[in-house]
């Protein structure tokens, strides 16, 4: 701080700015200046600036050690670098665009071998700016390959008119004679085993055969 009598804007009262440095990286800097410009000698440099001797000499071993030493920092940052986008992020990115869901992307990532879980695509979506897709019709979502139904198994859809037919297990029907003297109904409602108009008990039971 200036006092009264030196504030003014005058020579002398605008040097104490620089004959009292406010931290330490001026003071170190006017002591330098003093020894190596102005030609003050190490001992007068240090007292008015408040080294020892010592330490003074070990400052200026230290400047012509590195003289590249910069003790002004710049007012203007360097603008940060952005990371550079992985190919994945790129890939999920690309996916987006094209309308489809976290489930949807990570189903695609998995089919070219990368793995991301759902939660991992709607964390990138978010830091890429993407907001949440709204809920869609099922005759919006992207078409895909999906299991085949099964066959609906129904006693009363039984043809049991004569045909022909090849099979690598006909050594099963020799059976059929045994299988066809058991008592199956008695069997399962004996053991009250659940059955329908479908599939009663006793198919059902034959079935495990």
């Amino acid at each position: 701080m200036l006092n009264s009598a030196d504030s003014e804007l005058t020579p002398h009262g605008l040097a104490q700015i620089f004959l009292l440095p406010k931290n330490s990286l001026h003071r170190q800097y006017e002591a330098l200046r003093a020894f190596f410009v102005e030609g003050l000698p190490s001992t007068h440099a240090a007292q008015r600036f408040g080294y020892t001797p010592g330490s003074f000499r070990i400052l200026c071993h230290q400047l012509r050690q590195n003289p590249a030493l910069e003790f002004f920092l710049s007012s203007r940052r360097a603008p940060r670098p952005h990371p550079p986008k992985d190919r994945v992020r790129e890939q999920i990115v690309t996916l987006r665009k094209q309308n489809l869901s976290i489930y949807d992307i990570s189903r695609a990532l998995k089919e070219k071998g990368e793995k991301r879980s759902p939660v991992a695509v709607s964390l990138i979506l978010k830091e890429e700016g993407f907001a949440r897709l709204p809920r869609r019709q099922d005759d919006e979502r992207p078409q895909r390959p999906g299991a085949l139904p099964a066959a609906i198994a129904d006693v009363r859809q039984l043809d049991l008119s004569p045909r022909q037919f090849r099979t690598a297990f006909g050594g099963l029907f020799l059976f059929l004679p045994f299988l066809a003297r058991l008592p199956w109904k008695e069997i399962a409602q004996g053991a009250a085993l659940p059955g329908s108009a479908m599939i009663p008990a006793e198919h059902a039971l034959r079935s495990l055969l």
